[in-house]
């Protein structure tokens, strides 16, 4: 059991803001789900699993926040460059300064936002308490919502271990639904 926690520590870790994280064809509110799903068959322990989601979720977009802060005035350093302009990072700080706060929460629920967001709140210059104050709204709004409701099928539904394969399957479909309205 400890080995799950820490494996949903570490995906939720990575996903929420480590640059890594966008590269990695990581399961986010897939996880969170079957996490809950499983949560209801005794496997997991309901409070110690939202506790450790949502605790790794906040380090994990501080972990972006802090490499955007560091990093990113290097990488926009060019005046004319194509992606990594001065134009661009103005437009970044003019951004976070506006939206920063619902982008921090929407993030959430969209993967590859979930680890860009944060990283580019750092860059953007977001003021960190802002940033801290809806990085703990959005964890937890994510990591509950998202977990409960696998707890809550999964406890409806006798043998729900049965059917895991197409009920991801639809997240997925949903997750995905989400990306296109937003792109």
């Amino acid at each position: 059991q400890m080995v799950g926690y820490v494996g949903v520590f570490s995906i939720v870790f990575i996903e929420s803001g480590v640059p890594i994280g966008i590269i990695l064809p990581l399961p986010g509110d897939t996880l969170l789900f079957s996490a809950g799903l499983l949560a209801a068959t005794s496997v997991f322990d309901l409070l110690p699993l939202l506790l450790t989601i949502i605790v790794a979720a906040i380090l994990g977009d501080n972990v972006g926040y802090w490499f955007g802060a560091t990093w990113g005035p290097k990488l926009f350093a060019k005046e004319h460059a194509v992606i990594f302009s001065k134009r661009n990072l103005a437009r970044t700080e003019k951004f976070y300064a506006k939206y920063g706060w619902g982008a921090i929460i929407i993030a959430r629920f969209l993967p590859f936002f979930r680890t860009i967001v944060p990283i580019f709140a750092g860059v953007g210059k977001m003021s960190y308490s802002v940033f801290l104050t809806f990085n703990i709204v959005g964890a937890v709004v994510w990591g509950v919502s998202v977990t409960l409701l696998g707890y809550f099928l999964g406890s409806m539904i006798p043998n729900i271990d049965r059917y895991l394969l197409p009920i991801l399957g639809v997240v997925v479909l949903i997750t995905g639904l989400g990306i296109l309205r937003e792109y």
